[in-house]
């Protein structure tokens, strides 16, 4: 890199703006725009342009990522007059599931930010070609990503489209369950996650802005991605910084409210909340994920029960777990540290998570890519929001998103209602394209 990084975070002022000024981040959202996208709850941020970008892939991708950023904080110059977490100098990033995935992990920098928190919108430039940043130019450079695009946040009509088996027919992927739950029943595995693609190929190009403007309306208690061509909702928070507070929200179990009955008051509680097989599956991913983030705090605390998660396409049981950082050195875990750490969770691996990782790899007979991997952003003062890249897929070409699905397997598992149960999941990007689901 030639120059250093050199950020300017300021208030948006909506006076410059005019007729562009947003009400909610989803506005932003603009056909002919193409952002990196982090949404939830209509707060959020957008990413414009591409300042720097790291690329790596192996065993050592999350550390040698975060060896990139710290170098690059190493020289950056930051003016930051907001100081919220994800202000300053700031990445969004997606990493591979597997370390033998050929699938290239990124943290990207963009060129401008737009953020949205409790009500306060933001603007933060970022170069690298030694432009000093300031509140004019970062106005300006919105605008101009703006008015590349067209005002309405309507979508475009999807183009007609069809949907087909991916790596492996419905037939051989319900036989890799079976083995599966034969390999658990043999002892030394209690958990494996079996995952699934399905290819949807259109006539036409789809609109990525589309599929992202989808996704908010419909999934809004969902963070919503957009990683170059890795979009998606994920209900699944992996670990949240803040600060000194680390969060995460763990899913496992889960029902399909496609044919939920009238009176589903309590239905999904009974029916989630009294299977011994989703218990156990869920209590095997807060187990995983409270192991592992046991060494990094100085108190912790999850409910001793799960709570329903309600979504338009299926039903979780869902814990919050919290955790005071510890400081060593001086120094607390960032967020990226702690994702190394935490990931890959029972809930997208299974447990013993070495034992079920071979096993993935034997009988799934794809990449994962990075479906079920780490997506999300951090910034310089190790703060961060990474979620499990679920309920999404890659733009693989213009007129092709391959989609991936996966289920919980444990002894109790049936085959026919885990491919149920993926079709469930399939459902969000499904409607995002415009096809049935």
């Amino acid at each position: 890199m030639t120059a250093s990084l050199r950020t300017l975070t300021t208030a948006l002022d909506v006076a410059v703006l005019g007729d562009l000024a947003p009400a909610t981040m989803a506005q932003l959202l603009r056909p002919g725009t193409d952002p990196l996208c982090w949404l939830r709850h209509g707060e959020g941020m957008l990413g414009f342009g591409e300042a720097a970008c790291f690329n790596g892939t192996g065993p050592n991708r999350f550390i040698d990522a975060e060896q990139w950023w710290k170098d690059l904080l190493e020289r950056a110059v930051v003016q930051d007059l907001i100081k919220v977490p994800g202000t300053g100098a700031m990445a969004f990033g997606s990493f591979a599931f597997s370390k033998t995935s050929s699938h290239e992990s990124v943290l990207v920098v963009p060129e401008l930010v737009v953020g949205s928190r409790d009500g306060l919108f933001w603007l933060t430039q970022l170069t690298t070609d030694g432009t000093a940043p300031t509140a004019g130019s970062a106005h300006a450079l919105l605008q101009q990503f703006l008015g590349s695009g067209t005002t309405g946040t309507t979508p475009a009509a999807s183009p007609a489209g069809t949907v087909r088996t991916g790596s492996l027919t419905e037939h051989d992927w319900k036989a890799s369950v079976a083995a599966g739950v034969a390999a658990i029943s043999r002892g030394g595995l209690e958990k494996v996650v079996l995952a699934r693609d399905v290819v949807a190929t259109f006539a036409e190009p789809i609109e990525r802005i589309s599929i992202l403007q989808r996704l908010v309306a419909l999934y809004g208690e969902c963070w919503t991605y957009g990683v170059r061509g890795l979009v998606g909702a994920t209900p699944e928070m992996l670990i949240k910084v803040d600060g000194t507070t680390a969060q995460a929200r763990v899913l496992a179990g889960t029902l399909d409210r496609e044919d939920e009955p009238a009176d589903a008051v309590g239905f999904a509680a009974t029916v989630l909340g009294g299977s011994a097989k989703q218990r156990q599956e869920h209590d095997f991913a807060v187990r995983s994920l409270t192991k592992q983030l046991a060494p990094f705090s100085t108190d912790m605390s999850f409910p001793a029960e799960p709570f329903i998660l309600e979504l338009p396409n299926v039903w979780h049981l869902a814990s919050d777990v919290s955790a005071e950082l510890a400081d060593t050195d001086g120094h607390l875990p960032t967020s990226l540290a702690l994702v190394e750490a935490l990931h890959p969770t029972a809930a997208v691996c299974g447990t013993p998570r070495e034992t079920a990782g071979k096993l993935i790899l034997e009988l799934e007979r794809m990449d994962r890519g990075p479906y079920a991997g780490p997506v999300g952003w951090l910034d310089g003062a190790g703060n961060g929001e990474w979620g499990i890249a679920l309920r999404g897929g890659v733009l693989e070409s213009p007129c092709t998103v391959r989609l991936f699905a996966g289920a919980g397997i444990v002894e109790a598992s049936d085959p026919d209602a885990e491919l149920a149960e993926t079709w469930a999941k399939f459902r969000p990007m499904l409607q995002a394209l415009g096809l049935h689901g």
